[in-house]
């Protein structure tokens, strides 16, 4: 990589349900200046990006992250206007997520028209999983006519905090089998195996999976079914349901993964089965993607809950000794990311780590105009 393309401000776009992060980077990977916009409903204004990068030297490069790049999009890619296109054509595969990040691409390409645009994708970093993992036991023609697969998701999450364990574990990523926990109001686990996604617990959509804020995880698909044709319920309002009004929600009355907690520490009885639910999925889980891997070397957790939910941790590892995973639990009571948190005798690693999304789409950024990965897919 040129010193020069390190030297070089890169921008990158983080688009969320409703605020769109901002960071600025300078030469190497030193952050130099971001900020947290609001955005509702995906809805983007130009004026406060174009005072928010006026604060700043100009950016030379654009990074975004885009949930869904389907079976086309492998790696990050510069984006043209045969690029945008077919971005465009995949938003049936990931309609509440995918037009956000498409009108954060649009905002910047319009307020930066002479600067690169380069696309780094969620699903990317899963898209080589072996076969047995991303296949569904469902009908071939339906898979090949309609591409269903499992996609997966959080790559970019799941990229960095392997990547990063690694790096605290002094080891290379290539030795290494590690679970990748990033537990936000979305949340997914992976499978790291030498530093390639084998396996993970979203597929294709971010349905699946763990228990989350609003989203119920994955129920069986026959209960659903049931609540559409003998109980008539509309297949919108299903989907609704289980996008927004499940997980935590359904369970706790809220979503406020700290509101549950508190909730759950006054002895609240549906806070205190919600956390019973989401801790008997997540164990189950972690132990799934180690089986993915015969055994596991590292445990990282990353993402709001997984960074600053200490009794979550505790809770995910207390039933995980027969994997050699152990807490200890007074340094995991205050600590704060990147830390290691295993105790005396664990033979798994176990890390708290800061999600840095941002800096993994800097590198994708990177890779791309130093001609690391091909400028187009």
């Amino acid at each position: 990589m040129s010193l020069a393309t390190l030297a070089m401000p890169v921008l990158t776009v983080n688009v969320g349900s409703s605020s769109l992060k901002l960071s600025i980077f300078g030469k190497g990977e030193d952050l130099v200046g971001g900020v947290d916009l609001p955005a509702p409903g995906g809805r983007i204004d130009d004026d406060p990006i174009e005072r928010a990068l006026g604060d700043h030297e100009p950016v030379q490069a654009v990074g975004h992250r885009i949930v869904h790049g389907g079976r086309e999009f492998s790696e990050p890619v510069l984006v043209d206007g045969g690029v945008r296109q077919r971005l465009e054509a995949l938003v049936d595969l990931a309609p509440l997520h995918l037009p956000k990040s498409l009108a954060g691409l649009d905002a910047l390409t319009r307020l930066l028209p002479e600067v690169p645009q380069v696309a780094c994708f969620d699903t990317a970093f899963h898209s080589d999983m072996p076969a047995e993992a991303s296949t569904y036991a469902l009908p071939l023609e339906w898979r090949q006519r309609w591409a269903l697969r499992r996609y997966g998701f959080h790559g970019l999450s799941h990229c960095y905090a392997s990547t990063r364990a690694a790096e605290l574990c002094g080891t290379d990523p290539q030795s290494l089998r590690i679970v990748s926990c990033h537990l936000g109001s979305g949340a997914s686990l992976a499978a790291v195996d030498g530093g390639r996604s084998v396996d993970t617990t979203m597929g294709f959509t971010p349905l699946e999976g763990l228990v989350m804020a609003t989203r119920s995880g994955s129920v069986d698909p026959g209960l659903v079914l049931w609540l559409e044709q003998h109980v008539g319920i509309p297949a919108s309002e299903l989907a609704s349901a289980l996008e927004h009004r499940s997980g935590m929600m359904g369970l706790a009355g809220k979503g406020d993964f700290e509101a549950v907690l508190e909730a759950a520490g006054r002895d609240d009885r549906r806070a205190c089965l919600a956390i019973e639910v989401y801790l008997h999925r997540l164990r189950a889980e972690i132990a799934a993607m180690a089986a993915s891997m015969g055994g596991i070397d590292a445990l990282v957790f990353t993402g709001g809950v997984g960074e600053n939910a200490a009794s979550i941790r505790v809770g995910a590892a207390q039933r995980l000794g027969f994997l050699g995973i152990r807490i200890d639990e007074r340094v995991n009571e205050s600590v704060r990311p990147d830390a290691e948190i295993t105790a005396a005798g664990g033979d798994a690693r176990v890390f708290v780590v800061e999600s840095r999304e941002d800096l993994q789409i800097l590198r994708g950024v990177r890779s791309v105009l130093t001609g690391q990965v091909p400028r187009s897919s």
